[in-house]
């Protein structure tokens, strides 16, 4: 897989990840530990995201 399908990957899942986010938010009886978790989903997502960015495009 190249280094920018990867990206384009992880780029949807994140805002999937967003989408959820959203409407565990405005359920009525949320589950607050469900919300906890796409929240730490879509945090991993975007540091991954930031890491892939930083690196040189000579090392990809």
């Amino acid at each position: 897989m190249s280094m920018n399908t990867h990206i384009y990957r992880l780029t949807v899942l994140h805002r999937k990840l967003d989408d959820a986010v959203r409407r565990e938010r405005g359920r009525r009886g949320g589950d607050p530990f469900r919300l906890l978790r796409l929240k730490k989903l879509k945090l991993a997502v975007k540091d991954r995201l930031a890491m892939l960015a930083r690196r040189p495009a000579f090392g990809r």
